[in-house]
């Protein structure tokens, strides 16, 4: 049984633009002026995680709760209303869901902004579990996340696929043992990397194209 975990933001979803000044954006709602570093030094972290920075670093006087209300309030409409599906991703999805390969999500974003999105998107019932760091406890700087999400599949890791875009998490992904395809993303700067990193890349159609072949093959004989 072959099994895949998806990451959403800048996998399946092109949604990776609202992300790049997030934080800035929210400092500045509450009258902070953010550092110019600020955008890449909470791009690795839960929002969990980024809501404890923004205390601890920013001067922010809310809770934790405060602060990931107000930052889901400035996302929720764009992921109820604007994401979309990256090129080719349905008609993927569509055909693994065929194959009779499981999926779940693994993601760094609030569950329900993510169902909102995936769910507008026809494309949610493909996905058995929908798993989230904050939800974890962890960053994908561990691999918690894929090993709650591989223990739901109930698949083999050496038999499960992680789908990502960020290097960071590709390269969690991979020391624990899971396969790993790396999809480019131009807001991932260290697309080399990337691709030196992973088994499979997926860069445009062709390589998505032939990734499900392999896939559809492994599902035969599995």
């Amino acid at each position: 049984m072959i099994g895949a975990i998806f990451d959403v933001d800048g996998t399946l979803l092109d949604s990776m633009g609202v992300w790049d000044t997030l934080a800035s954006r929210y400092l500045m709602s509450q009258g902070i002026q953010p550092a110019p570093d600020l955008d890449s030094c909470v791009k690795t972290m839960s929002t969990d995680q980024a809501a404890r920075y923004f205390q601890t670093a920013c001067g922010l006087q809310k809770s934790v709760e405060e602060i990931q209300t107000g930052i889901n309030e400035l996302l929720e409409r764009f992921y109820r209303e604007e994401a979309e599906l990256r090129p080719g991703t349905r008609e993927f999805l569509d055909r693994l869901s065929a194959a009779g390969i499981r999926m779940c999500t693994a993601t760094a974003t609030d569950r329900t902004l993510v169902e909102a999105a995936l769910k507008r998107c026809g494309v949610l019932h493909h996905f058995g579990g929908v798993f989230t760091c904050d939800e974890i406890g962890a960053g994908k700087d561990e691999p918690r996340i894929y090993e709650a999400a591989l223990k739901h599949l109930q698949t083999e890791k050496g038999q499960t696929f992680v789908f990502e875009d960020a290097l960071h998490a590709l390269e969690t992904a991979k020391k624990a043992g899971f396969r790993t395809v790396g999809i480019f993303e131009e807001h991932e700067p260290d697309q080399e990397a990337v691709q030196k990193s992973v088994e499979y890349y997926v860069r445009n159609q062709q390589d998505l194209t032939r990734l499900l072949q392999t896939m559809e093959s492994m599902e035969e004989e599995s």
